[in-house]
């Protein structure tokens, strides 16, 4: 007889809350196990102290659906690499629980897996590394306990795995993987694998089993959607499994609509935040489904407009066998709770929702659903603007040879350059000085001089170690974000909006919500002293408009070409400043470039070209002799090479290490017109890299480039490391640069490309 669920699945839900807990209990319980000062049984014990938090929380809110398994140590897509039992060998050996995060930051002996950007989000996913041999096996433990867990305190829940789908789209090939060969392929095989999952989950008594497949919001091949369609086709006819709810969201399911919905899946989620399709097409297509319809944003901080929202849901219910109430998608993507930010302006106030205040409206609208009317209501207006406009760009600047050879006779720098990122480490000092002045118990004068200690402790190194462009550290900045935002008019910002970004790493979005001016300076007067402190080069430290705007909360009531072109003139305004002040190197960077980009090909080329605009809004009014930086991290930057060739940025640092030099393997890289530094040290891991592997991955850079334009830097900023940590890894990056130096030296010209 099939186990299979038959019941209605409950009213409201929400696909997934946030982790890391209301104080980051996790991030500083997660951090002190891995500095050696918790054991595991500590750290397994704060976690099942979140989990009972958040599940009593969603309870206490009204939410009749608790989803479970979207808890994480460190990352969900890591996580269901371990419950297939997707281990590469390298990393097996250790504990479990170290096993994980070894894949997850590295290890002495092993570097970490790829870290990228969660679809267009700021969460970050650890990259799973899937291969024709690959062993898989079910290892339901995670999942069974948290269902256990639950149970305990008298709870049901709804288990959530990645689907299959997304999991091997996401994966990629190891090293040495045959020719052709794409981690889809062994699709058979982890379906084996997923269904022994779901039977273990049955045997638990789970009613039904949450597969999120946002990859199906995105362009897919055939290929790809005749396997979505294989896949619950398969997992749909299984006689022992829980219901199946077929989560997508960031986007219109498209193509994969009509494929999912032939399938035997019971329940199917869509997004009617950022989608698009009407609810007539949904209806044609899922009329015989339970349709969990995400109208409240799990994007964004404002509250939702409850009568549209009612409306879509009433004209979906008449149209569908069920509906039910839920997010657009996880809710991991803001914060927990407004009740402690006393801080913000009460008008402002009530406008925000923050998690906690989100379900509440889940649960309103599920109320106001059921007592509504079995009727068609009137049409909700289409409340999504014309966000493709074009930015006009002011000055273009002198071309990159003029500037180059300018720029060549103002620094005198040698081949190779060293430089970092931005940011130096974040010491114990420096964070004690900063909470005692929120505390208001450190004046701001006192407070300014921990900065000054710590700009010239990050100086003093950067000297003696051998960097020839120099940064002065940036200690005053909690946030590269956060720290604009608090000194520009149109934002404000929040005491406890933590948001996790990877693993223990948090920030706190600011929330854009008015006209954006810059009222003063920003950052000069911390160029300056770290220039009074050297003679070499140093760089002013600045976030493009793009990053700015990616990375806060927007405003809801004007068209985003329009936020954008008053930030890039606030940045605009800050750049003219340090050239004035006789800064000679300015970078402005973008690490959010492609987080913006739509996730459908049609739309890409149109966003492109505008944020390029922006950036060049921000960066074009520039003199010759002045050298324009940029930076991009964790962003899959080979993917839109071109574009950040046309962002006419000097020189460009990009993320290399941790991805293996995955950007050198693309073909734009050779005709790339300007400086570029594909970064040879991972930062995000407290590894300290071998002198082998940073000579080797320079190496590399030298086989595609031509050694006048190659620069050398670490991945990304050194804000989350040590100073021992820091020293470390950048002397190694030196020794390996100067070795190189001396070999090119030897050869009969110094812009060859081979070494």
């Amino acid at each position: 007889m099939p186990a299979v669920r038959t019941s209605p699945f409950p009213a409201s839900t929400v696909l997934g809350y946030p982790r890391i807990g209301p104080d980051r209990e996790l991030k500083r319980a997660l951090e002190r196990y891995w500095d050696g000062h918790a054991t595991a049984d500590e750290l397994r014990q704060e976690g099942a102290r979140v989990r009972e938090r958040t599940w009593r929380r969603l309870r206490s809110l009204g939410l009749d659906a608790l989803p479970s398994n979207t808890f994480s140590y460190y990352d969900q897509v890591l996580d269901t690499a371990v419950a297939l039992d997707a281990i590469p060998d390298r990393y097996r050996g250790a504990s479990p629980l170290d096993t994980y995060f070894a894949m997850a930051r590295g290890a002495p002996d092993v570097a970490p897996l790829r870290m990228t950007k969660w679809f267009d989000t700021n969460y970050h996913y650890i990259v799973p590394e899937i291969g024709p041999d690959t062993v898989f096996r079910p290892v339901p433990d995670k999942a069974v306990a948290e269902v256990r867990e639950a149970k305990a305190l008298g709870l049901d829940t709804r288990p959530v795995l990645i689907g299959p789908v997304t999991f091997l789209l996401l994966a990629q090939a190891p090293a040495g993987a045959p020719k052709g060969f794409r981690p889809l392929d062994r699709l058979g095989d982890v379906l084996d694998v997923y269904g022994r999952l779901l039977a273990a989950l049955a045997a638990e008594g789970v009613g039904w089993t949450q597969l999120d497949e946002p990859a199906l919001v995105a362009d897919r091949t055939g290929a790809e959607l005749d396997a979505v369609r294989r896949a619950y086709e398969y997992l749909g006819t299984l006689t022992t499994r829980p219901g199946l709810f077929v989560a997508s969201y960031f986007g219109d399911l498209g193509e994969a609509l009509p494929v999912i919905a032939r399938t035997p899946v019971e329940a199917v989620g869509v997004d009617l935040v950022r989608g698009r399709t009407p609810v007539q097409a949904l209806g044609e297509e899922l009329a015989l489904k339970t349709v969990v319809a995400g109208v409240v944003s799990g994007r964004d901080v404002w509250r939702a407009g409850r009568e549209r929202a009612l409306a879509t849901l009433r004209a979906l219910r008449v149209r569908v066998d069920r509906v039910v109430v839920s997010t657009s998608c996880s809710l991991l993507h803001v914060p927990h709770s407004l009740e402690r930010e006393t801080g913000l302006d009460p008008a402002l106030l009530r406008r925000l929702a923050f998690a906690d205040e989100k379900v509440a409206e889940v649960v309103e609208l599920a109320r106001l659903l059921e007592a509504a009317p079995r009727v068609e209501p009137f049409p909700a207006p289409d409340v999504h603007g014309d966000t493709e406009a074009g930015l006009p760009v002011w000055e273009t600047r002198s071309p990159y040879p003029v500037r180059a050879a300018a720029q060549a006779g103002r620094l005198g720098l040698p081949p190779l350059p060293v430089t970092t990122i931005g940011s130096f480490p974040q010491t114990d000092e420096l964070r004690a000085a900063r909470a005692a002045l929120a505390r208001g118990e450190l004046p701001v004068t006192g407070y300014e001089d921990r900065v000054r200690v710590e700009i010239e402790r990050a100086v003093r190194v950067q000297e003696r170690l051998g960097l020839d462009v120099l940064v002065h550290g940036e200690p005053e900045r909690n946030d590269m974000v956060q720290y604009f935002a608090e000194h520009l008019d149109g934002f404000a910002v929040t005491r406890h909006g933590w948001v996790q970004s990877y693993g223990s790493r948090c920030t706190r979005p600011p929330i854009l919500h008015g006209d954006v001016h810059r009222p003063a300076p920003i950052t000069v007067r911390w160029a300056e002293y770290a220039r009074s402190l050297t003679d070499r080069p140093v760089k002013g430290m600045l976030t493009g408009p793009v990053t700015i705007v990616a990375w806060s909360f927007l405003r809801d009531d004007l068209p985003l070409r329009e936020v954008m072109l008053q930030v890039a003139d606030a940045v605009r305004a800050e750049v003219l400043d340090l050239e004035a002040a006789g800064v000679p190197v300015i970078q402005v960077d973008e690490p959010a470039l492609r987080e913006l980009m739509p996730l459908r090909r049609a739309a890409q080329d149109a966003y492109l070209a505008w944020a390029v605009a922006a950036y060049r809004r921000a960066t074009s009014g520039a003199g010759d002799r002045t050298q324009i930086h940029t930076h991009l991290c964790y962003s899959d930057a080979d993917q839109i090479i071109a574009a950040v060739d046309a962002l006419d940025a000097d020189v460009t640092t990009v993320e290399s290490a941790r991805s293996h030099g995955r950007v050198l393997r693309e073909p734009a890289v050779r005709d790339f017109g300007r400086g570029l530094g594909p970064g040879v040290y991972d930062i995000h891991s407290p590894r300290v890299p071998a002198a082998e592997e940073v000579e080797e991955l320079l190496e590399a850079v030298l086989r595609v480039l031509p050694a006048e334009r190659v620069w050398v830097n670490p991945d990304c900023g050194l804000k989350t490391r040590t100073y021992e940590q820091v020293e470390a890894a950048l002397a190694t990056m030196v020794a390996a640069t100067g070795r190189l130096r001396e070999r090119l030296a030897r050869q009969p010209s110094s812009s060859s490309s081979s070494v």
